[in-house]
């Protein structure tokens, strides 16, 4: 049988004096049922034992040892999110990274937190502009306009750069023509 009794998560302090526990401090944890609700109170010792002799009965209790909650793991060195490469290859304004630039903008479009406001031709080049959706912020990347046997390459690319596996729905590259054996002819 597996209900959800709405039991609150340990407390961190006295419900009574508001004094944060220690690590390691013995502490009472009381449990009420009021009006079909389940209420927990968690106090210290010393309230426990000046509670008075009218308060209302626990339906149970039990006294235990305060441990702080584990600390949340540090990010991997290194771990870089799609936007802030995004942001840190623009800044470099490197010709070579106009592909990877291109991809990790429609990697954002299409999580939607950029989105292509409007196309123009600038010096010969397409570019997309992009406004990011909470802020309002202007992204031009130029279109490298990559051919469909380029995706796949440019894709496995950023995957590395983000630390994240190769996608597997990439188109694959074509295969390259294989040289025509030689010929030989019959020599009269």
């Amino acid at each position: 049988m597996n209900e959800d009794w709405g039991i609150q998560p340990r407390g961190h302090q006295c419900a009574i004096s508001g004094e944060p526990f220690m690590e390691g401090q013995l502490f009472y944890t009381l449990l009420f049922e009021e009006a079909g609700v389940f209420r927990r109170e968690d106090i210290s010792t010393s309230a426990f034992k000046a509670r008075a002799e009218d308060a209302p009965v626990p339906i149970y209790l039990w006294r235990t040892k305060f441990e702080l909650p584990p600390a949340k793991p540090p990010e991997a060195l290194g771990k870089q999110t799609a936007e802030d490469l995004l942001r840190r290859y623009l800044a470099e304004q490197s010709p070579h990274l106009a592909n990877a630039c291109y991809i990790l903008a429609l990697m954002l479009e299409r999580k939607r937190i950029l989105k292509e406001v409007e196309t123009r031709e600038v010096e010969g080049k397409l570019v997309r502009i992009y406004e990011r959706a909470k802020t309002g912020e202007v992204f031009l990347i130029t279109d490298p306009q990559l051919r469909l046997d380029q995706v796949a390459a440019v894709q496995m690319e950023v995957a590395e750069l983000l630390g994240a596996p190769a996608p597997t729905n990439a188109p694959s590259p074509a295969p390259e023509p294989s040289p025509a054996p030689p010929t030989t002819e019959p020599q009269a």
